[in-house]
């Protein structure tokens, strides 16, 4: 585990020599003692990707020299799969099959942005067509400067690769700042970088709070972008931050996604994605589809199945075999989470299953998975992201209801809808605001496809051409090309 900082190619010491601990949430244990950057620290690593990118030899490669770095990165991760998937269970506590599975996703991340980056050897330069023979125009994407990624403790080396593949493929050289909950990987990142030699100040990461790197690296003059996926509240800061300098932003944010299912699907499908909706990495999947709206003719037996089927999953330590729910990521998350559920029941809502601490751990913040019916549609629990392996259920009598219902939110990152009429399927999934729609199924992301929300839960997309998108810039470049003078102001 890594106990220094990466700033420009090295490791390097907090300037204040602080550090924070690292908590297992299966044990409550201090497995490690992280890096606590501060502002001074930010600033060196700001400085290190401005000269890298304003004098380094990064964005003057070719896509296709980027794109063999980010290969190489890809390598190193498969290489090291089962080293950093245990890491990230030791810090996250999800169970090590998702954690394989999230670092699978990420190497195939930086393998996908290295195609892209290839292309840009030919597709970065389009020439527009003029009303004027007179003139040549072309239009040039090209890399927008130093990124700020500011990542969440989910999914903490995937939403990493999420932002920092896109970035190098364009160009961009790029702070990386990971939650102070799960930084355990993104710092093996920087080791992954040196490894494969890297250039220089083209990645540095930094590690600690909010307040003492996250801020100062959004209020930063020398970063022309910001990436940030995480929460309302605090999207909305940086969002204001990056204002004060026009800085361009991209924020992944938010959800309360909901899940339509008409009373002609298939019950123990729409169970088997109602659950991987919402009991996947505990719940705390900012797509999670945590409303769950069934149609009256199927909502008894389903619940009756829902409620049956949540019984039956095990919770544990990640790394036992056979667990599929581990612990939430901190005691502030279980606490939240909890209290949220007895909200929900003082606000009418029933609990069906769970809804309380799991039985039988002398440590660690595990809960049992939950489900939620009769949720009135004023309360907290139907309207608010709870972050938790928590489900809130309600009827629904047609299909009009469904898409008001299902709308009606401040949100609109993910839905999902299940029928067998595939005519209604697509109807509805037309209907609803929501950047991401899945029909018969929940949440399956691929690398290819925009990810993104609509409403408070984001701006902008990451993944797919629209990720490398968010870090380039349109230049304009115009030629005179007639022999004729001007003649304007000389005749």
């Amino acid at each position: 585990m890594q106990t220094r900082l990466f700033i420009d190619g090295q490791w390097a010491e907090p300037v204040h020599g602080g550090t924070f601990p690292v908590i297992d949430p299966a044990t409550e244990a201090v497995i490690h003692h992280a890096p606590a950057a501060t502002a001074a620290d930010v600033d060196r690593a700001v400085q290190a990707a401005r000269a890298a990118f304003d004098h380094g030899p990064w964005r003057r490669l070719t896509g296709a020299e980027r794109a063999r770095y980010l290969r190489a990165i890809a390598r190193q991760i498969r290489e090291r799969l089962e080293e950093l998937a245990r890491l990230e269970v030791l810090d996250n506590g999800k169970p090590l099959p998702e954690a394989r599975w999230d670092i699978g996703d990420a190497a195939g991340c930086f393998e996908y942005y290295a195609g892209l980056a290839e292309e840009l050897d030919t597709q970065a330069v389009e020439t527009i067509s003029l009303p004027d023979a007179r003139f040549t125009s072309k239009a040039v994407r090209e890399a927008v400067g130093v990124a700020g990624a500011i990542v969440p403790w989910n999914y903490p080396l995937l939403m990493a690769a999420w932002k920092v593949a896109p970035a190098l493929a364009a160009g961009c050289t790029i702070v990386l700042k990971p939650s102070e909950l799960t930084s355990l990987t993104a710092l093996e990142l920087g080791a992954i970088a040196q490894k494969v030699e890297l250039p220089a100040g083209v990645l540095n990461i930094v590690t600690g709070s909010g307040r003492d790197v996250g801020q100062p690296l959004s209020e930063h003059p020398g970063v022309d972008k910001l990436a940030f996926t995480g929460s309302v509240p605090t999207g909305s800061k940086i969002m204001a931050a990056a204002a004060r300098d026009i800085k361009r932003v991209s924020l992944e944010l938010g959800g309360k996604s909901p899940f339509v299912v008409f009373d002609d699907a298939d019950i123990a499908r729409a169970v088997e994605w109602i659950m991987f909706g919402i009991f996947w990495n505990q719940g705390q999947v900012c797509s999670a589809t945590s409303r769950v709206l069934v149609q009256e003719g199927l909502y008894e037996r389903l619940v009756e199945r829902l409620v049956e089927e949540t019984g039956k999953i095990r919770i544990g330590n990640g790394l036992e075999d056979g667990t599929l729910l581990g612990p939430l990521v901190s005691r502030d998350q279980f606490d939240k989470v909890l209290a949220a559920v007895d909200r929900a029941r003082a606000e009418g809502a029933r609990v069906a299953t769970g809804g309380r601490a799991a039985p039988g751990f002398a440590a660690g913040y595990f809960m049992e998975p939950t489900v939620l019916v009769d949720v009135p549609l004023e309360s907290a629990a139907w309207n608010e992201e709870i972050f938790g392996p928590v489900v809130a259920v309600r009827r629904f009598r047609d299909e009009a209801e469904a898409v008001r219902l299902a709308n009606d939110s401040v949100f609109g990152l993910g839905a999902a809808v299940m029928s067998a009429d595939d005519a209604r399927a697509e109807r509805v999934a037309a209907a609803l605001r929501a950047g991401i729609v899945w029909i018969n199924c929940s949440q399956p992301t691929f690398t290819e496809a925009p990810w993104g929300g609509y409403k408070q839960s984001g701006i902008g997309r990451e993944l797919g051409r629209w990720g490398l998108n968010n870090y380039l810039e349109t230049k304009q470049i115009t030629r005179y090309v007639s022999d004729e003078p001007w003649g304007w102001y000389i005749k």
